[in-house]
């Protein structure tokens, strides 16, 4: 049975809106997560939950993917991470956080830091 996760509906729109205008580090990670590249998983863009919105997640890993830019470097924005990534962790989600200069500069290790959450979360997922 999958477990429903609530969202706030007045999110959706705001949601579209950035999924439209996705920062340069967003768009070259999504160009490794969509259509199932991602070792068979399916992650969703900029997707509501609860009162909040992921940049990536993953429904069937529980995992939620956020990607900083220079404004999380700010006291008030890292306390707001932090309540956020507390409440996602109360319905059951991992975050991961990357910065968008180890997207852009780094990509590989990104994508080995998700790999492994995958194979330690999954370790029978061929």
């Amino acid at each position: 049975m999958r477990k429903v996760i609530p969202y706030n509906p007045k999110l959706k729109q705001l949601a579209r809106n950035l999924r439209s205008n996705g920062t340069k580090s967003e768009v070259l990670l999504w160009l490794q997560l969509r259509d199932k590249q991602m070792m068979g998983y399916d992650f969703h863009r900029q997707k509501p939950v609860d009162n909040y919105i992921l940049d990536f997640f993953c429904y069937e890993l529980m995992l939620g993917i956020e990607l900083d830019g220079i404004t999380h470097t700010f006291e008030d924005v890292v306390e707001k991470d932090r309540v956020k990534d507390q409440r996602l962790n109360e319905l059951g989600i991992t975050v991961l956080r990357f910065n968008d200069k180890d997207v852009l500069d780094d990509m590989a290790n990104v994508i080995r830091a998700i790999e492994g959450f995958i194979d330690f979360r999954e370790p029978t997922h061929p």
